[in-house]
């Protein structure tokens, strides 16, 4: 396992930045997810850490060693790599075996090393039987974990995977993510993984870097994320956050403040010592949300939309002050309202958001 460092590093394509002064340091052995929707920069960023591309700006280093900037670039042969692609790119007349075994050859190893490897590798992603079959014969699962044996029987210094999940149906999303995990708990491998899925993020990444328009907006841990976005893109985009305008109310005690929210006083998180403006946002999330008594205080509106999910409704609320905000609650199973009712919406929690 080895270190990556990328260090202000930026992609131009024309007058168009792909990939704006990314700095980020991927750990030995930690595994890092990069998020971010369709275009956002982050196969760009893939693609300059693998070598396939060059940095117009900025350093990438695998430990102390220098792979891209500072005037030289060195090839993805020789920047030990190993990367998983959401094609599988196996051919289709070798074996199992063979295909794993493919590029160990090209690199002229013995054939005794050879065979060593791709059957350490085989038993490591559990298809020591397949080793005979071809990739025909396999389901998308088992074509996944052919490449990533293939990955790994380079002995890679860090693996790469772009998208692999997304040709996969949900069943089988849920079964690779579980081999990615237990195959990342059993090697210690440095892993950068590229996927527009927050699930997939969430469920396996020990931290999460999103990006957005060509820049990092967070690098932190998913709970990090998820509980304190530091602006509103991350407040937005993860976990469907809503973002509310709101006037503090004093200083933050203990984590704690007062905030006026559109004239309903609640009492959110916050950074301890934080300058405080006239004017802030919040983020809250469903589960932040709870129904009160109409004549109660609360945030006023009216249901717009009840979603059934099996025990559950998911409700969307739009407020009277605001009918451009929508909020969205999860209300257990049976509910005591219906669409047009007026409602009273009380928030149980919520995050300033950083200046």
């Amino acid at each position: 396992m080895a270190r990556l460092t990328i260090d202000s590093v930026t992609r131009m394509f024309g007058n168009h930045a792909a990939l704006d002064a990314v700095s980020m340091t991927v750990e030995h052995g930690e595994f890092v997810a990069v998020l971010g929707p369709s275009g956002c920069g982050k196969t760009t960023l893939l693609r300059l850490v693998a070598g396939f591309d060059q940095v117009t700006d900025g350093t990438i280093f695998i430990d102390d060693r220098c792979v891209s900037g500072q005037g030289q670039h060195v090839p993805p042969e020789r920047r030990r790599m190993g990367i998983v692609f959401q094609s599988y790119a196996l051919w289709p007349h070798m074996s199992v075996a063979e295909n794993v075994a493919y590029a160990l050859k090209v690199q002229g190893l013995p054939a005794d090393v050879r065979i060593t490897r791709v059957a350490a590798a085989l038993d490591l992603v559990g298809l020591s039987a397949f080793a005979a079959r071809r990739p025909s014969s396999l389901s998308g699962g088992q074509r996944q974990r052919v490449a990533l044996a293939r990955c790994l029987a380079m002995e890679p210094s860090i693996v790469l995977l772009d998208e692999p999940l997304a040709n996969l149906d949900v069943h089988l999303r849920a079964t690779m993510e579980e081999e990615f995990a237990t195959f990342h708990k059993r090697t210690g491998t440095t892993m950068l993984y590229i996927t527009h899925d927050q699930a997939e993020a969430m469920a396996l990444a020990d931290r999460i870097a999103v990006i957005d328009e060509g820049r990092l907006l967070q690098l932190a841990t998913p709970s990090t994320l998820y509980r304190e976005p530091a602006n509103a893109t991350v407040a937005r985009f993860i976990g469907a956050g809503v973002v509310l305008p709101v006037v503090p109310l004093g200083m933050a005690i203990n984590g704690h403040l007062t905030v006026d929210v559109m004239g309903y006083l609640a009492l959110v998180r916050s950074t301890p010592g934080r300058t405080l403006r006239a004017a802030e946002a919040i983020c809250v999330r469903a589960n932040d949300l709870a129904l009160g008594s109409v004549d109660k205080p609360g945030l006023k509106g009216k249901i717009r939309r009840l979603i059934y999910q099996g025990g559950s409704f998911h409700a969307q609320v739009m407020l009277d002050q605001n009918p451009d905000v929508m909020l969205s609650l999860d209300l257990p199973e049976p509910v005591s309202v219906s669409p047009g009712d007026a409602v009273s919406i009380i928030l149980r929690d919520g995050w300033l958001l950083p200046a």
